[in-house]
């Protein structure tokens, strides 16, 4: 038997993995949590207070969501959502490279700000959050990914699946894959490669029309790509 045959599927890998969700006590962060704990998956929320993290985890009521530091929560997964506000994305990031060196970091954070028109998206020197998450993390495989999840679906207690599928966007290949068998744990959900990081300002910018979509119709809008 091949070498290639007796290597665990990207399916499998992805059940397997310790997922770390930094600055991840926020709704988008707490859901996410939520929806892989349910499908099996150990989960670190992490904080910059421990204590909050633990707050939040705890509150999830799974056995397998813990909470720490975001330190701490980086050296432990295997795999790291970043999901922090915007505002302190690439300082919490920079001050991570160390203990995430070597693993995939998955950024879901969407550049936006808020006027009395509503949401829009913000310019990013480097492109995108991602491209800048790709910038102070030399040392990680990073991949876009997630953005167009609403929290408030991840967190309805009474929404079993989500359809939707998850643009999952980088520049190693089997980064992106592992990122898009992660995505699919959830049920309802499909992982669709997307392109190479340097296309995912668009990707980002989007979430501002979903916001668009959202307050015109009441709704908790996703997207589905068509034909494959």
């Amino acid at each position: 038997m091949s070498a290639a045959a007796d290597s665990p599927s990207a399916a499998e890998q992805a059940a397997r993995l310790v997922v770390g969700v930094l600055g991840g006590t926020g709704d988008q962060g707490r859901g996410l949590a939520r929806r892989l704990a349910m499908a099996g998956n150990t989960v670190i929320i992490g904080s910059r207070a421990a204590e909050r993290a633990a707050a939040a985890a705890s509150a999830l009521g799974f056995p397998q969501v813990t909470g720490a530091s975001n330190e701490d929560t980086a050296r432990a997964a295997d795999i790291a959502i970043a999901a922090m506000p915007w505002e302190g994305h690439g300082t919490l990031l920079a001050q991570l490279a160390e203990p995430l060196a070597g693993k995939i970091v998955i950024d879901c954070v969407n550049p936006m700000a808020f006027d009395q028109r509503g949401a829009y998206p913000i310019a990013v020197p480097e492109g995108s959050a991602a491209q800048q998450a790709a910038a102070v993390l030399p040392g990680c495989r990073v991949v876009g990914a997630f953005h167009h999840v609403s929290a408030v679906v991840l967190l309805d207690p009474d929404v079993a699946e989500i359809s939707l599928d998850v643009l999952v966007l980088g520049d190693d290949r089997a980064a992106t894959d592992l990122v898009q068998a992660l995505a699919e744990r959830i049920p309802g959900v499909r992982g669709v490669y997307a392109g190479r990081l340097r296309n995912c300002g668009q990707v980002e910018a989007l979430t501002a029309n979903l916001i668009a979509v959202n307050r015109r119709y009441k709704a908790h809008a996703g997207l589905r790509i068509t034909d494959i």
